[in-house]
């Protein structure tokens, strides 16, 4: 008897981790591949700059590029409130299958977009559009995916397998660097500018397909289910009501992620291109390896939080931030090893950060509601933070005639991580 009930446990938890890596890898595949999307866009804003906008002031180009990329962060709040409603009130696996979907079709469109040369004006007013459009949907994606992996796992490993959601983002950044990077070595400059550069927004088709197949074949989580009985009518209303502390204390703590991630993985090859004189490809690829390391750091910084808590991690993430991102940014301009080393070290760093964050604010709020708590928080720290980064950091080099003004904007968002980070309880034994 006793044998037979040892059996069943093994079998019954030999099924739930195959339920487990099913959920995880539908989750971060779908997330990975809405972000190479995403990411396309930052990687080839040179070339896009001169694509979309009128010729003559490549500094002028660059500005309205980042400015269109800054606006559709308008959409991420507006979207956080409304997917956050619905995955409250519909389930996870509904909005993660409708922001796949939506992420798809807005960046397929981009590849079809005149230049400025063929219909003028249009053609940045058709980009911001399908920005806008990407915002929206990318708005519900992280904090989905966040959610649904953290509402299967264990509490015990859950810091480790919600880390696959930035680790699947960095993933699809990588990917979109390679891509960019390939594109720029291999093809001529003439070729890229006229039509190599939508190539990758063109891929986005067939791989929103894939992702759309795996989130399908998923179950929502059990956590959503047993709450089937007692949704409110109105999780957007009762979520700021009862938790607008935390939101604002969340918001905080996210600052530090939004100006980290957007200025180090995405604004980076820019950076080295026009600030420190490296050529495209150079800059592309010495970016990949705070990538790299971003993402080799991020499960063990989950497992790490796993040990010893959430907030202690997040706490020296910001310290680190604020001692060392101006000696890296001076490294930078060194090149060559040293940059390459500045980017490994800015890159582990934000894993710091980023591989616990996650899971923290999944554990933050209450079931009910926190799907709405934690995307509205994380969109309103991303669009204030994250979508104006850089444009920020190419306006204060232009302000202040320092090409290492970037870093201490960088100080200032861990700095305002590090004292909401007072604010908060530790949440790792938080119950989902």
């Amino acid at each position: 008897m006793e044998t037979q009930k040892q059996v069943t446990l093994i079998e019954n938890e030999k099924v739930r981790t195959t339920e487990i890596t099913k959920v995880a890898f539908g989750a971060g595949m779908g997330n990975l591949i809405e972000w190479f999307d995403y990411a396309s866009y930052g990687y080839l804003a040179t070339i896009i700059a001169n694509v979309f906008f009128a010729p003559g002031n490549e500094r002028a180009a660059l500005l309205g590029t980042f400015g269109v990329f800054a606006i559709s962060f308008i959409a991420r709040p507006i979207g956080g409130i409304v997917w956050g409603h619905y995955g409250d009130k519909l389930g996870r696996k509904r909005i993660l299958t409708l922001t796949i979907i939506m992420m798809s079709l807005s960046t397929f469109a981009i590849g079809f977009i005149p230049s400025y040369t063929t219909i003028g004006m249009l053609s940045p007013l058709l980009l911001l559009l399908c920005r806008l459009v990407q915002g929206f949907s990318a708005s519900g994606e992280y904090a989905g995916a966040s959610l649904f992996i953290a509402e299967y796992a264990p509490r015990k490993r859950r810091g480790l397998l919600v880390s696959i959601v930035p680790a699947s983002t960095a993933a699809g950044l990588l990917l979109g660097a390679l891509t960019s990077a390939g594109l720029e070595f291999s093809m001529a400059k003439d070729a890229l500018h006229s039509w190599g550069w939508r190539i990758p927004f063109l891929v986005a088709g067939p791989l929103g397909l894939i992702a759309l197949y795996l989130r399908l074949r998923l179950e929502d989580t059990p956590v959503f289910k047993d709450l089937d009985h007692e949704k409110p009518q109105d999780p957007v209303f009762i979520s700021i009501r009862q938790n607008w502390i935390k939101i604002l204390v969340a918001f905080g703590v996210i600052c530090l992620n939004a100006v980290g991630f957007y200025t180090i993985l995405s604004y980076m090859p820019t950076y080295l291109e026009n600030e420190l004189g490296f050529d495209n490809v150079k800059s592309i690829l010495s970016t990949i390896a705070s990538l790299g390391t971003y993402v080799i750091f991020l499960p063990l910084i989950g497992s790490l939080a796993d040990r010893v808590g959430r907030k202690p991690v997040l706490i020296g993430a910001s310290i680190l931030f604020i001692l060392v991102s101006y000696p890296a940014f001076l490294l930078l301009n060194f090149g060559g090893i040293y940059a390459v080393l500045a980017q490994v070290l800015l890159g582990a760093i934000l894993a710091g950060n980023d591989g616990v964050l996650a899971t923290f604010l999944s554990e933050m709020f209450p079931a009910s509601v926190r799907y709405t708590c934690f995307g509205l928080s994380f969109n309103l720290g991303n669009a204030i933070f994250g979508g104006t980064a850089p444009f920020i950091a190419t306006f204060l080099i232009l302000q202040t005639s320092n090409k290492f003004a970037p870093a201490f904007y960088l100080m200032v968002a861990a700095f305002i991580a590090f004292i909401a980070l007072l604010k908060t309880k530790e949440t790792r034994n938080n119950s989902l």
